[in-house]
């Protein structure tokens, strides 16, 4: 009878090993998933290059060939390096990764001007069909061949421009917000946002840096980081992460968790924000301002944290639990399409990144497929949204059409607006 107990003991330490397991292996299997996908996404763009640049029997057998090695080699590079650079030393996996990056955002810029030529090429024929004038198949490869050399020269000077946004200054975007419910004593109250920051293998210290000096010299009242801060171990990251300490803002630093966080080891990193100083909302709800003369600031779990534990996931409801509705509330959630819910609970204003605006242009309309807002201060209902085109980048260092921003947020009571007019 005494000796009972002991099983009970081996039994919750069990389950409390294998708890730890399951947290440890859904952030990887959602890692291995997104690097599945993404390689799938690149492996159908090489394959179109084939079709479209090699595949083509004029060329000749050792172009045929050499080209079809050096696609499959290309396209291996890909989830290859993304391995990689998790292994490898940074300087060494930021070399790696920068190389596998540039490759695919020129192989991506490649493949839709490749794929807008084609249309070109419908038209030549259409064209010449109307005119009963057929293209004959010396013509036919001549304009095949220079609709190609086009793409490929307007792929390296999109890229070129594409880098020098990616890597120059972040500019900041200044956005004012009306909301019905912010006291007059609030309006001027000024919100940074970053997000998407990113941080990893080509983004490190010196960038955060700069981006550190200029945030501060915004001099802020609040800070709020929206998510998808890391690419990385807080082990391979921290010194690079540690010029968050040097934020300054009035009312304090806010983060919520990005879909990235949760490759890279959600948990840590929460404790290492806090550890620097960085208030973390999961599902929380704090006041901004004195009293009947504030509002409310909540924070959400990333939508994709769903299944990676107990006490993950987004839960509004909980964040919101004991309101006074009378008071403006703006939302942290890093995925758009928590505004959904936000709009339904009643939240002013929800701030949003994830998006990058598509990034390279044009896979914002794709980013549509997936999210209902892609950038900017949208309404939805009685509520609005404002969705950060991300201070970093992801991938392929460039941003075509896209550029990365600050945003600079001012809030304004609709009272002090009306006085104002």
């Amino acid at each position: 009878m005494l000796s009972s107990p002991a099983p009970a003991r081996n039994g919750a330490a069990g389950a409390r090993r294998r708890g730890h397991a399951g947290r440890v292996q859904r952030p990887l299997l959602s890692f291995v998933v997104f690097i599945a996908v993404f390689s799938a996404i690149v492996a159908g763009v090489h394959y179109y290059l084939w079709q479209r640049l090699i595949r083509a029997p004029e060329l000749g057998p050792l172009w045929h060939r050499a080209g079809s090695v050096a696609l499959v080699v290309l396209a291996s590079l890909v989830p290859l390096g993304l391995l990689l650079t998790r292994a490898l030393p940074r300087h060494i996996a930021g070399v790696v990764a920068g190389i596998v990056y540039t490759w695919v955002g020129l192989a991506v810029l490649l493949f839709f001007l490749l794929l807008t030529s084609e249309f070109v090429r419908l038209g030549a024929h259409g064209v010449t069909a109307l005119l009963n004038q057929p293209l004959d198949g010396e013509r036919r490869t001549f304009l095949s061949r220079a609709l190609a050399g086009a793409a490929g020269a307007l792929a390296m000077g999109f890229g070129v421009a594409g880098a020098a946004s990616a890597l120059g200054e972040v500019a900041v975007r200044p956005v004012r917000v009306r909301l019905r419910r912010l006291p007059a004593a609030m309006s001027g109250f000024r919100v940074v946002q970053l997000t998407d920051l990113h941080i990893g293998p080509t983004i490190g210290r010196a960038w955060l840096e700069r981006v550190v000096a200029r945030v501060n010299a915004l001099d802020p009242d609040l800070i709020a980081i929206t998510g998808d801060l890391v690419d990385g171990s807080v082990e391979e990251l921290r010194e690079h992460t540690a010029p968050l300490a040097d934020l300054r803002a009035k009312h304090g630093v806010f983060f919520v968790t990005g879909n990235h966080e949760y490759y890279s080891g959600a948990e840590a990193w929460i404790a290492e924000l806090r550890r620097l100083g960085v208030t973390v909302l999961r599902n929380e709800r704090v006041s901004i301002g004195d009293g009947e003369h504030g509002f409310d600031l909540a924070g959400v779990d990333d939508w994709s944290s769903r299944g990676m534990g107990r006490g993950h996931g987004p839960d509004l409801a909980r964040a919101l639990a004991g309101r006074d509705p009378s008071r403006e509330l703006v939302l942290l959630a890093h995925q758009p399409k928590q505004i959904l819910e936000a709009a339904e609970r009643g939240v002013g204003l929800q701030l949003s990144g994830h998006t990058h605006g598509g990034q390279i242009f044009p896979w914002n309309f794709f980013v549509r497929l997936d999210q209902p807002y892609v950038a900017g201060l949208s309404s939805h209902g009685e509520s609005q949204i404002y969705v950060s085109r991300g201070t970093g980048y992801w991938g392929p260092p460039m941003r075509v059409g896209a550029p990365s921003e600050i945003s600079l947020i001012e809030l304004e009571g609709a009272a002090a607006a009306e006085a104002v007019a």
